[in-house]
């Protein structure tokens, strides 16, 4: 029996690949690295380091860790900059009604992101009130596909994994809430969630029913 959802943050709940995007590019255009939106695509549900590793693949030169370090305080100093712009009309079709409708039934609400903005952005969309807990990247030291974000928000949540289901929209994700033995209902395609089974291209498109029903048989 679902006890608790978890949703990831940006995908599910809103949607900052633009400001990613953005943010990489400029970064990149600084330092003279090949960008471009497919890669960006597969930066979708990792952390910052993570991601720079993939970006700088294709750096005419090598940085040392110090560096490193640098550059994403530097995209992410552009990224926090765009997200100054976020606000309430910025949640994505479906997210508040489906939040709302879950509390309602006595279910536990909780966000589990990989990104060390989940405070911010959630400031800015106005969500602490709607959620039980909230587990992120400043709390963590694995990102997805590592469980350990989920079964940080379970017990926050002072729940089971089992008695979880995840809401998430990328593949790493997707991995890491079954690793850590929870449900999943994916949000997105079975072009881009191939081994899902439930899923939606939206929360606007899916009920609670739904959501709480039969759990994914993958």
């Amino acid at each position: 029996m679902i006890r608790g959802v978890i949703f990831d943050l940006d995908g599910v709940l809103v949607t900052t690949d633009e400001l990613h995007y953005q943010s990489w590019k400029r970064l990149t255009q600084q330092e003279g690295i090949e960008f471009d939106r497919e890669i960006n695509h597969r930066l979708r549900g990792i952390g910052r380091m993570e991601s720079l590793e993939i970006v700088l693949e294709r750096a005419p030169r090598t940085y040392t860790p110090q560096e490193k370090l640098e550059l994403a305080e530097r995209k992410n100093r552009f990224y926090r900059e765009l997200l100054a712009g976020l606000t309430p009309a910025d949640l994505l079709p479906g997210a508040l009604l489906t939040v709302r409708e879950l509390r309602h039934r006595g279910i536990k609400t909780a966000v589990a992101s990989s990104s060390k903005n989940t405070p911010l952005i959630m400031d800015r969309l106005g969500l602490w009130e709607y959620f039980d807990a909230v587990a992120d990247g400043n709390d963590i030291q694995h990102g997805k596909p590592d469980p350990e974000v989920f079964l940080l928000a379970a017990r926050r949540l002072g729940l089971l994994p089992a008695e979880c289901l995840v809401i998430e929209d990328a593949p790493a994700g997707i991995e890491s809430a079954r690793r850590a033995g929870m449900q999943v209902f994916g949000i997105g395609s079975r072009q881009t969630l191939p081994g899902v089974q439930r899923l939606a291209p939206d929360l606007a498109h899916v009920s609670v029913d739904e959501l709480l029903g039969p759990s994914d048989a993958k």
